[in-house]
């Protein structure tokens, strides 16, 4: 029994109970910090109304707000991740695969979509960063490839946006091979001169950046994206000097050739 309850009878003490506020009301721009309204966050396009960071968004939303409202067909969604060499690190491959679906709904990091844009047909995809950094592994490649054939079927132009962390060294050299694999589609889609854009977003580094990312006949970045092949601290690492607040910058790409 506290004081109070002694001076005071406990039938006469006004108890409240404290608020309870469900998880996933708020969230926090990881640029200043600043506490966001989620919901008005998710209206904005992930755009913080605060400092105009652009924060990585779901591959389907992404590509839900970017084509018009109507009929929208899948291409790749049938084509599902293997543990093709039995890899293990401190946990099995497959196990990630599936700690990774169930977190994003998503059966892999890449998302392809065709639709129309503005009443033209368009075939758009997504890399999806919440599934295992949005690493490059078979299936990611094949359904890029997918991507790739469905545009040149329809005679029709390609937009991807990037957002990837490098290639899924859990598939070993089939992962390395996707570089070689979607740039060769890109040339054939090239070669019948239909357009090809690539929206680099916050992350797109490794083999992504080193291939279908860096080739498109246009090449939009969002701001602040972090933008190489290698990441910030393992440069620090190797060249043994600190660097510059903007490096790997989108704005320090401008121009760039």
């Amino acid at each position: 029994m506290s004081w109070l309850e002694k001076l005071v009878p406990s039938n006469n003490i006004i108890k409240r109970r404290k608020a309870e506020i469900p998880d996933g009301v708020w969230m926090q721009c990881p640029n200043c910090t600043k506490t966001l309204y989620k919901a008005f966050v998710e209206q904005n396009l992930y755009v913080c109304p605060e400092c105009i960071y652009h924060m990585r968004m779901p591959a389907r939303e992404r590509l839900a707000s970017f084509l018009d409202q109507g009929e929208l067909m899948e291409m790749g969604g049938d084509i599902q991740p293997r543990d093709i060499v039995g890899f293990k690190d401190v946990k099995q491959y497959k196990e990630r695969l599936k700690v990774a679906q169930k977190q994003t709904g998503e059966k892999d990091a890449l998302a392809v979509l065709k639709g129309e844009l503005y009443g033209l047909p368009i075939v758009t995809c997504a890399f999806e960063f919440s599934f295992m950094a949005g690493s490059m592994g078979s299936v990611v490649g094949a359904r890029f490839v997918a991507a790739v054939e469905t545009a040149i079927a329809e005679k029709c132009g390609l937009v991807c946006f990037s957002a990837c962390g490098g290639a899924r060294m859990q598939e070993s050299l089939m992962s390395l091979l996707q570089m070689s694999k979607t740039s060769s589609a890109l040339g054939r889609l090239s070669d019948l001169r239909l357009p090809y854009i690539s929206v680099l977003t916050d992350q797109t580094f490794g083999g992504v950046s080193a291939s279908l990312a860096m080739l498109g006949d246009v090449n939009i970045a969002e701001p602040r994206a972090r933008i190489g092949f290698a990441g910030r601290r393992v440069i620090e690492q190797t060249v043994r000097q600190q660097l510059p607040d903007e490096f790997l910058c989108s704005s320090r790409l401008d121009g760039c050739h």
